[in-house]
């Protein structure tokens, strides 16, 4: 079993099992934790200053996306990220997320399309975690407006894995700004009532996404 690096709480996070899940992430991403090598569970616990369970939840909620394998009574062990797993991600959300756009367009009230446009400006205004709570959500009523609940939770869940398996697209040098403007087109023709403009629009937002994502695994 190898000593623990040392790796750190981050200062925001929704929950201990979220801050302990991306303190894991970044430990990878800087090459302090190790593909193949076995790590303690309990070293970890000790070395971030939080109970075992929360660490435990964290480093599931890594297996799941695929950047962890836990070994029962022994530890867990890093798995290097795969294109592939962001392939498919992004493969199942441009099943799902342009023609929701285009339904949001066609069949979305006044009321909801007011909502969408209300959140886009608030990407506008935000910076570091909060714009990316108005973009989460911003893809969440696009769905929600087109009457897909069922998939607005697959896409969240998706989200989440994307978020543990590398960098954001951001670390490619793309800005929040550019960003935010991906997403003007698919408001603009959703408000339009236009459906295939709010298709291709999403498309190309969701296309561009997962390139960067690819390139951010450096494989």
């Amino acid at each position: 079993m190898l000593l623990m690096p040392q790796l750190s709480l981050p200062s925001e996070a929704p929950s201990l099992a979220d801050a302990v899940a991306q303190a894991v992430r970044d430990g990878v991403a800087a090459g302090q934790l190790v593909p193949s090598r076995t790590y303690s569970v309990y070293q970890l616990a000790e070395l971030l200053g939080v109970s075992r369970s929360p660490v435990r939840e964290g480093l599931l909620r890594l297996e799941a996306a695929g950047l962890v394998e836990i070994q029962r009574n022994r530890g867990f062990r890093v798995l290097p990220p795969r294109a592939a797993d962001v392939e498919e991600i992004i493969g199942i959300r441009l099943a799902l997320e342009p023609d929701a756009a285009r339904l949001a367009a066609l069949h979305g009230t006044d009321a909801q399309h007011a909502l969408l446009r209300d959140t886009l400006d608030t990407m506008a205004r935000a910076d570091g975690e909060a714009f990316w709570a108005a973009d989460r959500a911003l893809h969440d009523l696009l769905l929600r407006t087109a009457g897909r609940p069922r998939s607005a939770a697959i896409v969240a869940q998706l989200r989440t894995t994307t978020a543990l398996l590398g960098p954001p697209t951001t670390a490619s040098g793309r800005t929040l700004a550019e960003i935010h403007a991906e997403h003007e087109p698919v408001v603009a023709a959703v408000l339009a009532r236009d459906g295939d403009a709010a298709f291709a629009a999403m498309r190309a937002h969701l296309s561009a996404t997962g390139a960067l994502l690819m390139a951010n695994l450096d494989v």
